[in-house]
């Protein structure tokens, strides 16, 4: 058995804790090397996520789980709520642990403390990204619905809604869409904040 196939296998999941914020963030910017070149320019940084941001998004309600393989934290996926849906936020693993079933598993322990629909925004030219959550059932919205998502649910600016797509836990229900595109056209802009 290979070490990829014993992660999943020895992996715990577990709440991410004050003194994993070092960890947390060494994880987001390995991870997040894949969107360079890749993104529009204009977005990318290195590092990807400052130590203030992680911070910020912390006290703006992004709670973190890891996961956890022999004592060394290899992934992490926040979850924050917002109005009448859960966002996925910051899911990244650790590019040698890629493509061991962690990041199925940190959304299978999200999805399970979720009662409500599971948003997904994430970056257009991320098409590995695109196919992980389709293949685990998340169903991409038109990019009509996904830019008013997007200005709903998210702080982004414009030119990072027109690179992002959303993804939804299940068919939205019209009703649903219809009320977040009255909402998303009475908003105005907003600060805009580093990602879907």
């Amino acid at each position: 058995m290979d070490g990829k196939s014993r992660n999943a296998r020895d992996a715990r999941i577990r709440a991410i804790r004050d003194d994993d914020l070092d960890d947390v963030l060494g994880i987001i910017n390995a991870a997040a090397k894949a969107y360079r070149g890749v993104i529009p320019p204009d977005r990318w940084r290195d590092p990807y996520m400052r130590a203030d941001e992680l911070v910020s998004e912390r006290a703006d309600g992004v709670r973190f789980s890891g996961c956890e393989v022999g004592g060394r934290l290899v992934g992490v996926m926040g979850i924050q709520s917002r109005a009448d849906v859960d966002l996925v936020r910051h899911a990244y693993v650790l590019p040698e642990s890629q493509g061991s079933g962690i990041g199925s598993l940190l959304l299978r322990h999200l999805g399970q403390a979720c009662q409500r629909s599971i948003l997904i925004g994430t970056w257009r030219a991320a098409e590995w990204a695109i196919r992980f959550y389709e293949a685990k059932g998340f169903i991409r919205v038109s990019d009509e619905d996904a830019a008013a998502l997007l200005r709903t649910y998210w702080t982004v600016p414009d030119e990072q809604i027109a690179a992002s797509v959303v993804l939804a836990s299940c068919p939205l229900a019209p009703d649903f869409l219809e009320k977040i595109i009255a909402a998303a056209a009475a908003t105005s802009n907003r600060p805009a904040s580093s990602e879907p």
